[in-house]
């Protein structure tokens, strides 16, 4: 048996350079972040064989001073935080001192700073931890890292590095997260001596936007709204895709907290919550959200790496982004969509375009309500125009006086083989799927009446026995007012059996113990369930689904308009309960280059 030893600080260094240094992209990281602390406001990156090979780093901020340059390069040393209180409100990127050190002992690092008080920089050499030289070096000021052959020395970590090409992507999507969290910082990457990205600062909202627009790819701007909400001591904003502007990877998606780039399972699953109503199944938001609030409410030094943090109040984290992400996608109706006309065109039955219809002409757009209520006409199968309705009326729902004056829909001219209904509208064809579109509008009715006449409940017979753990049967004994608001009664029978006593009648029909396992599991997971909504709303679609106007149910003009107004009314209109598209938009300048018609 080996005794215990002290083990040798190069071997220290080694295995935290296995928690912070994973691969090239990761040494840009905290590089970069070190950067950032130190107020650059111009960081160029420059590397070499996917970043194997060399990695340079070159920023504009405060510099090192000469006698500090060899003490960063030692273990847990810092100047962000000085004592216990610093570290409960770290503010800063980078905090533990490890970074510099990890690095230096799996490569061969050079680092050259120069402070606005020298008349010159500073160099030092250092390899595989050890420093060889220290020296005068011509430098503006800043900083520059220079990391050569990275695990040289572990080859068996340089064998887990993927190719030149893998490697470059990470280094590439991590300049991109950078660029969008810090939007007043310039930003350039070369690859094997070319120029690839440029992120110039962005000074104003339109400039941030056009960088939003560099990072995510022309269709963000266009297909996406902006989110700002206060409250609480919390801020979230940013921009979020519409539905329709979706991906088969959560590879777009960009979350901060407090200018830290973070993956928290928390913010993933509000996130899903806010979009479960309008997105189509496998498919995956995109955004860039950024929360602010006291650090003292975030634990950031919970992951090596800092990937992760951790919510002092996770359950109002949790509310908040859903409740904001909620409204702010429920408000995008017809009249609100920003797509600008190019954007709409014979891409336009694309997912990618659905709902697209110009903003610019909006200002000037107001929804004429018809004399009489045509509501429901087409959901009762009455084609017939009600008894002392206004004639006048249905004449002005189906013949506009004028286009420029008239509905984001538009008015209807014909229907498409029971199935679609023709619109025109100052931009130029709208194309309905009828169903569809009653389908959400039927949805959001039920919702609303669940809502406003709160969930009922009724007895059961025979209590349902339910086998958990103790310390799920405690959970559910602390959460007893959890179950109520959901319309379930559950009492705890013994020390590991609960019996549902009562359960929402919607569900009366549902599995109760697998329904309470999982509201479980989510008060286990993230403080608190909505499960039962979900199952709720999954029965209330299922209604709406059957309770709407079905394919190749011939609707009069009238009719058609009713569904088209009903639309714009709507919250979430621009898809179906499933997420399909409801609607899309061909403008003239697309129908023109369809029949080739000016050339």
């Amino acid at each position: 048996v080996m005794g215990i030893r002290q083990l040798p600080s190069q071997l220290i260094n080694q295995i935290a350079a296995g928690e912070v240094v994973e691969r090239p992209a990761s040494v840009i990281k905290e590089l970069a972040e070190n950067s950032l602390d130190a107020g650059a406001t111009r960081i160029e990156i420059s590397v070499e064989r996917g970043g194997s090979k060399r990695l340079k780093i070159t920023d504009n901020g405060s510099g090192i001073v000469k006698d500090e340059l060899e003490l960063a390069l030692t273990r847990h040393a810092t100047s962000k935080i000085r004592s216990l209180e610093d570290l409960e409100g770290v503010s800063s990127l980078g905090f533990r001192g490890e970074a510099l050190p990890s690095i230096g002992s799996v490569s061969r690092l050079t680092l050259t700073s120069r402070t606005h008080t020298d008349s010159n920089a500073w160099q030092l050499r250092c390899e595989g931890g050890q420093v060889l030289s220290s020296e005068p070096a011509a430098h503006p000021q800043g900083t520059t890292i220079q990391v050569d052959d990275l695990f040289y020395n572990t080859p068996a970590r340089r064998k887990f590095l993927k190719t030149e090409n893998t490697e470059f992507r990470h280094i590439d999507d991590l300049v991109r997260r950078l660029a969008l969290v810090r939007p007043q910082v310039e930003f350039r990457l070369s690859h094997n001596g070319k120029a690839v990205r440029h992120y110039p600062p962005a000074t104003n909202e339109a400039e941030s936007l056009r960088r939003m627009t560099t990072a995510l790819g022309r269709g963000f701007a266009d297909e996406s709204v902006q989110v700002h909400q206060e409250g609480a001591g919390l801020s979230l904003s940013g921009r979020v895709g519409l539905p329709t502007f979706s991906r088969s990877q959560a590879d777009a998606q960009h979350f901060f907290v407090n200018g830290r780039m973070v993956k928290d399972r928390l913010v993933a699953h509000a996130v899903r919550q806010a979009y479960a109503d309008v997105l189509y199944h496998g498919r995956h938001a995109v955004f860039v959200l950024e929360l602010t609030l006291d650090p003292g409410r975030v634990d950031v030094n919970v992951h090596p790496a800092k990937h992760e943090v951790r919510f002092r109040d996770s359950g109002l984290i949790h509310s908040f982004i859903f409740q904001t992400l909620h409204r702010a996608l429920g408000q995008v109706r017809p009249e609100a969509q920003n797509v600008s006309p190019a954007g709409s065109g014979l891409a336009g039955g694309s997912p990618r375009q659905a709902g697209a219809i110009p903003t610019q002409s909006f200002a000037t757009l107001s929804v004429r309500e018809p004399t009489a209520d045509w509501s429901g006409l087409y959901a009762s199968g009455n084609t017939q125009l009600p008894a002392g309705s206004d004639q006048a009326g249905a004449a002005a729902l189906q013949e506009p006086e004028s286009e420029a004056c008239g509905p984001p829909l538009g008015f209807a001219v014909a229907q498409l083989h029971g199935v679609y209904i023709l619109a025109q509208n100052h931009a130029g064809l709208v194309l309905v799927d009828m169903h569809a579109a009653h389908e959400r509008i039927t949805y959001e009715r039920l919702k609303t009446s669940v809502d406003n006449d709160g969930i009922r409940s009724q007895p059961l017979l025979v209590p349902v026995v339910v086998k958990v753990s103790e310390a799920e049967a405690e959970l559910a004994a602390q959460s007893p007012e959890v179950f109520a608001d959901l319309g379930f009664e559950v009492d705890r029978s013994g020390p590991e059996e609960l019996k549902i006593r009562q359960v929402p009648t919607l569900l009366s029909r549902a599995d109760p113990e697998a329904l309470v396992r999982d509201v479980l599991a989510d008060l286990s997971g993230v403080g608190h369930s909505s499960r039962l909504r979900e199952a709720h709303n999954e029965v209330l679609s299922t209604m709406a689904c059957h309770g709407s106007v079905r394919a190749n149910r011939r609707l009069e003009i009238s009719e058609m308009n009713a569904l088209l107004r009903d639309m714009e009314r709507t919250e979430r209109s621009g898809q179906c309960n499933h997420g399909r598209p409801t609607w899309t938009q061909l403008d003239m300048a697309a129908l023109d280059r369809l029949f080739l018609r000016g050339r």
